[in-house]
């Protein structure tokens, strides 16, 4: 099997093509820079530049799947100039893939796209599974929207489409936990807002699991990827002290204090979000880490 792999240079895209290469699957991947592409037999890259719509079809050649998680980082200010970004990174480069199957002949028959929980309205009392339907009325539901409008396109092209709504992923570099570590490891963490906000976790290597398991299976829909165990930010806070050996004495930090600084993006670290993980469980997927402090115990030592 050979997959083509947009975002494979990022946190999880390089999680993704390891286990692809663990497993036998030969990745072809996208790359704006030409001084990143490899050509080797089992990963070969291919150069496109969605700005210009441009792409290499060349990098459909033996492809039987694509799992696209490109997309601009959503944690950063959201200026307009930055909103516009963050959106288009994501559907401006599905519709160029969209035309490149289009215009070219190719075996492509199951696209798989990263999504986000953060399509789910905050509240603090409700189990959300993938059946639910309300959006959270905020620049990142408005993101998901589109970006799963983006993938649902696909179907068009007779192929089968798999959504994979991810949610706060812990890995030792890059991701939530790095953030988090720099103020417990100078003694200064503590939650944010109330605590009580939930949040549904995973390890990067769950959420590779679960991309690949969606691959071989040959699944189609919506399905998230959390841990089975979500906790409250404050849970989280202490949690990741403990591990690290260092105290939480601080009090919380004040949600007015975090909207001064991080303005509308603060809805980030303060909305809450308890996720289910039941479907892609009975789907087969066995979880590597369901719980919290072992999750943390593999990425601090």
């Amino acid at each position: 099997m050979r997959v083509l792999i947009t975002g494979a240079t990022g946190l999880i895209g390089k999680r993704v093509t390891q286990l692809c290469h663990e497993k036998g699957i030969k990745v072809n991947y996208l790359t704006t820079s030409k001084d990143k592409i490899e050509s080797q037999p089992n990963y070969k890259g291919f150069y496109w530049n969605p700005q210009k719509g441009e792409m290499d079809s060349e990098a459909l050649k033996g492809v039987s799947a694509i799992i696209n998680l490109v997309g601009e980082n959503i944690a950063q200010r959201w200026t307009r100039e930055q909103k516009d970004k963050i959106i288009d990174s994501r559907v401006k480069t599905a519709a160029l893939l969209y035309k490149t199957l289009q215009n070219n002949n190719h075996h492509v028959s199951h696209f798989i796209s990263a999504s986000a929980i953060g399509i789910y309205p905050s509240s603090l009392e409700k189990l959300y599974t993938e059946e639910n339907e309300s959006v959270d009325d905020s620049f990142v539901g408005k993101v998901v929207v589109q970006w799963e409008e983006a993938a649902d396109n696909f179907s068009d092209l007779g192929m089968d489409v798999a959504k994979i709504r991810i949610g706060l992923v812990l890995a030792k570099e890059g991701g939530l936990l790095e953030k988090l570590k720099e103020p417990v490891n100078f003694n200064v963490g503590s939650p944010l807002g109330d605590g009580k906000q939930w949040q549904s976790w995973i390890h990067i290597n769950d959420v590779a699991g679960i991309f690949v398991h969606v691959l071989e299976n040959k699944l189609e829909g919506v399905f998230n990827a959390v841990a089975p165990n979500p906790v409250t930010n404050k849970e989280l806070v202490n949690e990741l002290a403990s591990k690290m050996g260092k105290p939480v004495w601080l009090p919380n930090v004040p949600a007015f204090a975090l909207k001064a600084i991080l303005g509308e993006m603060s809805r980030l670290v303060l909305s809450s979000q308890l996720v289910c993980s039941e479907k892609i469980e009975q789907t087969g997927y066995d979880f590597e880490y369901t719980n919290l402090s072992k999750a943390l115990e593999d990425l601090i030592s």
